[in-house]
């Protein structure tokens, strides 16, 4: 499976917005404002995080990976934290599902953590800029799918051309062998 592309997020990131802007209109008639936003982040959160596995090249820890979003979920939900924190407790789990089955370096993880601030505060100035929710959810979605542009590995840049240690190490030793071996026939000789 390809990892996602940028017009794969953009169509999530339009979907995502129609879904969490018709819901908030909706519920925000018949419940507080508060707990449909709560609502909303942790729902949207959950299908962010089914979508990361779902394109992930990873099969491994995905049901431990779902179950773990659900306690934490769950946690965060109980331990009652005002809307900003309660939103950035969500958002420390995707980055950390993304960070953990996209990228294999800190530096790849570290961008992405920045992606996400970036995001939300792109979404924050949208809602304040015109108060509608739609614009909030597509910024922040939109600045998400850039997540694809982060290299799964960040390399030094002194670090070209110098052949992987591992590979070295194997070399070395074949090398070894073979000489050995060529050794040992010219002794029989």
């Amino acid at each position: 499976m390809k990892r996602p592309s940028f017009f794969e997020g953009v169509g999530v990131a339009l979907a995502a917005s129609a879904v969490g802007s018709v819901l908030f209109t909706v519920l925000a008639t018949l419940f507080a404002g508060g707990f449909v936003l709560r609502v909303l982040i942790a729902g949207m959160g959950l299908l962010y995080v089914l979508y990361l596995l779902r394109r992930s090249h990873e099969r491994v820890g995905r049901i431990t990976t779902i179950a773990l979003w659900l306690v934490a979920a769950g946690s965060i939900w109980l331990l009652d934290l005002g809307l900003p924190l309660y939103l950035a407790a969500h958002l420390g789990i995707v980055w950390l599902v993304r960070s953990l089955y996209f990228y294999s370096s800190l530096l790849a993880a570290a961008a992405d953590l920045g992606l996400i601030a970036l995001g939300i505060a792109a979404a924050f100035w949208a809602v304040l800029a015109t108060g509608n929710w739609f614009l909030g959810f597509w910024c922040f979605f939109l600045v998400q799918a850039l997540f694809v542009v982060i290299p799964t590995r960040f390399r030094r840049p002194g670090n070209r051309g110098v052949v992987n240690p591992v590979v070295e190490d194997r070399f070395q030793y074949a090398h070894r062998v073979a000489e050995a071996a060529l050794t040992k026939l010219s002794a029989v000789r």
